[in-house]
């Protein structure tokens, strides 16, 4: 890097230094072995840290908002706090649920962002790919040299490489999962440790059985390098590498020169700025007597993320002009990241105090603050989030050539709606000292900050119900599998226990009744919880709100549809084509003013894509069609991104049901399905209808993994 230093790292002399430790969070022992991925990551196994968090070592739903402890070493050893970035979890070979006993899964793997030094963490290795024959070195996650296990690729299957350890020595064994395979000759780490073959136990008293020559002994597998690349890539991970040096004709890095050469034109000027710029970013700097090259200044602002909001922040108060050329230029390349390093770290220290039931809401809040924004995808790590957050432009609202709002601005201020007095303060006194920094006018973020308090004030007056959510699959003829979670508000938790079970519609209500009345509601909310089936699109008319739990020792039936409001969400038809995400989003934020079409006519699923594709104020469809034609409909509105459809599972004629249901409003419809169900119970031949009401809330998140694939992640 030249004048301005970078955090050093000795692993090419002492390799074992490259070994990040996780440490448990209830006894401080270690869980096992990572190393440095990026600036301000580190990767490591997922099953290291669910052992970290004490979870099912192979638990494939990400963990939330939970803090893990790392130790990082570089000239010394140091601990920081990290949280999950990125995410792939444990998976058999079909795509199932890893199973006990299994010795070998794919997956596996956890992006953890480190909140470390603003110089970031010490420099990540070289990569390079894994190949037969190679002899490596791994060691445990303790860290210590003494723990060095030598070893040999025996062989290379794709996604698996199998390692043979040297006969004396140490072997692999719990608390090296996770952790570098570096190869001398490459000087690269080549792959990271996952699991080892044990030595065979006796089946009845789970001893090891007596030595046999016979026996695997020191086999052990891994992540090849270049698999855990692609297995990187397909959730996303593009930006945790080291940024690569720019061409030296990239536009962005001339402009950088010309604008530093003109802004700070005099060597003691450049000496103090860099001086300066350096001690911000937390590296190390050059001689005092010869300052930096505009070429050395550019090209470090271009590869340190954080460099070029810092030295703009620099700028900003005694030259406007010079801040926003910097600006300008830097945004010609995909590195620099918007905030400094001081913002940076202080976003994440009032977001580690910030209550845990709000930040669960942080995707909502994002939703309803930028709703024409592409899909933020359900289930993405709150620090995956603002990775994206802070790469997206600022929003459309700008006059006279002013600076746009950033989206991340924007959504920390619609955070704010929903925090306390004191924590709505300390982000906005944040966010005012960013924008500034940026030169955007108080007025236009003032405007943002209107809006928000304005949403606040709406989602304050409904709060978000206790719901239960029923994944129902098809068993055997007239039985199904049932799948349950329940969700107070802070999200999913899955409360079934046997996925295997099949029930009849009888014991299936009986078995969703269990699980509501073990449920405490809010003593300030009389309203009772809301049943969300989720079925695939040939279940969408499955009569799951007319199962009832008839029992002859019970005085009543129990009928679930009558009792509580229970709507249908197909997430497979809402997530088939994923460009329309966006428009369900728009238009669930539409909910109370948006509009309602009425299909009362038997229309090609075409013409209703015609009609609706762009139609982002049509919140609500009822389809009053006879069976043939409707279920198409249907199926195109979900498609579609339409978050409320309402349709007469039982008629062939003009819906009474429809009719009925006109008059009751979009957000009101659950509750008015349910006293539908309700009086047709009590007086069918008034009520004739068999109300269906699909129902996809982008406010709530669902399971994810459930809906297509039998796994247990969430």
């Amino acid at each position: 890097m030249g004048w301005f230093g970078v955090t050093g790292s000795a692993h090419h002399d002492d390799p074992s230094r490259l070994v990040v430790t996780v440490r448990r969070a209830a006894d401080g022992g270690t869980a096992g072995a990572g190393f440095v991925l990026g600036i301000d990551t580190v990767l490591t196994c997922a099953h290291v840290v669910n052992d970290a968090l004490g979870r099912p070592m192979l638990e494939a739903r990400p963990p939330q908002l939970e803090e893990i402890l790392v130790e990082v070493r570089g000239t010394s050893t140091e601990q920081y706090f990290a949280r999950l970035l990125h995410w792939v979890a444990p998976r058999a070979k079909d795509g199932s649920t890893v199973r006990e006993g299994d010795s070998e899964w794919l997956g596996d793997l956890a992006v953890l962002r480190i909140d470390g030094p603003a110089g970031g963490l010490p420099a990540a290795p070289d990569r390079a790919a894994m190949s037969t024959d190679q002899e490596v070195s791994a060691w445990h996650g303790g860290g210590r040299a003494a723990t060095l296990a030598r070893l040999t690729v025996a062989s290379l299957h794709g996604s698996h490489g199998y390692l043979d350890g040297e006969a004396t020595g140490m072997a692999v064994g719990p608390g090296y999962s996770g952790g570098p395979l570096w190869c001398r000759h490459e000087r690269a780490v080549v792959g990271l440790v996952v699991a080892h073959f044990m030595p065979p136990q006796d089946a009845a008293t789970g001893l090891p059985l007596p030595h046999s020559s016979q026996h695997l002994i020191r086999r052990s597998w891994a992540i090849p390098w270049q698999h855990v690349r692609s297995e990187l890539a397909a959730v996303g991970v593009h930006d945790v590498l080291p940024p690569q040096s720019p061409d030296p004709e990239d536009p962005a890095l001339l402009l950088l020169m010309e604008a530093v050469g003109d802004i700070l034109f005099s060597p003691s000027q450049r000496t103090d700025c860099a001086k300066r710029l350096a001690r911000a970013c937390g590296v190390g700097c050059g001689s005092d007597v010869t300052p930096p090259t505009p070429e050395e200044f550019a090209m470090f602002l271009l590869t340190h993320p954080r460099a070029l909001a810092a030295f703009s922040g620099l700028l900003r108060r005694d030259s406007p002009d010079a801040a926003d050329r910097v600006l300008a230029a830097g945004s010609l390349c995909i590195t620099p990241k918007m905030l400094s390093p001081q913002e940076y770290a202080g976003l994440r220290k009032h977001l580690r105090t910030t209550d845990r039931a709000v930040l669960a809401r942080f995707p909502e809040a994002a939703r309803a603050a930028l709703p024409h924004v592409a899909a933020f995808p359900g289930g993405e790590s709150l620090d995956a989030l603002l990775n994206r957050l802070e790469a997206l432009p600022g929003d459309g609202h700008s006059a006279n050539g002013e600076r746009r709002v950033p989206a991340l601005l924007r959504v920390l201020e619609y955070v704010g709606a929903l925090c306390p007095g004191p924590k709505r303060a300390e982000l906005r006194l944040w966010a005012d000292g960013v924008a500034q920094r940026l030169g955007i006018a108080r007025a236009a973020l003032g405007e943002r900050r209107s809006d928000a308090q304005a949403w606040g004030r709406s989602v304050r007056g409904r709060s978000a119900r206790m719901r239960v959510l029923v994944q129902v699959t098809r068993a055997e003829r007239g039985r199904h599998r049932l799948r349950i979670w329940c969700d107070e508000g802070a999200g999913p938790r899955q409360v079934s226990t046997d996925s295997l079970a099949a029930y009849s519609a009888t014991d299936g209500a009986r078995e969703v009744l269990r699980v509501l009345e073990s449920l405490t509601p809010p003593a300030d909310d009389e309203r009772p919880p809301l049943v969300e089936v989720l079925v695939d699109r040939a279940s969408l008319n499955l009569p799951v709100d007319e199962w009832a739990a008839h029992d002859p020792d019970e005085i009543v039936p129990g009928v679930l549809g009558v009792e509580f409001p229970l709507v249908v969400h197909c997430p497979e038809l809402l997530r088939r084509h994923g460009r329309f995400m966006s428009h369900w989003r728009s238009r669930w934020n539409r909910l109370d003013s948006g509009k309602t079409f009425v299909v009362s006519e038997s229309m090609d699923p075409d013409a209703i894509y015609s009609k609706l594709v762009n139609q982002l104020d049509t919140v609500r469809v009822s389809v009053d069609v006879p069976p043939g034609p409707r279920d198409g409909i249907v199926q195109t509105c979900l498609a579609l991104g339409i978050p409320v459809v309402v349709w007469d599972r039982g008629r062939d004629g003009a819906s009474h049901l429809v009719q009925h249901m006109a008059d009751v409003a979009t957000r009101e419809l659950p509750d008015g399905v349910r006293t539908y169900r309700a009086n047709a119970k009590a007086s069918p031949p008034e009520f004739p209808g068999r109300p269906v009401l699909a129902w996809a809330d982008a406010d709530r998140t669902v399971p994810r993994l459930h809906l297509t694939e039998p796994q247990e992640s969430a």
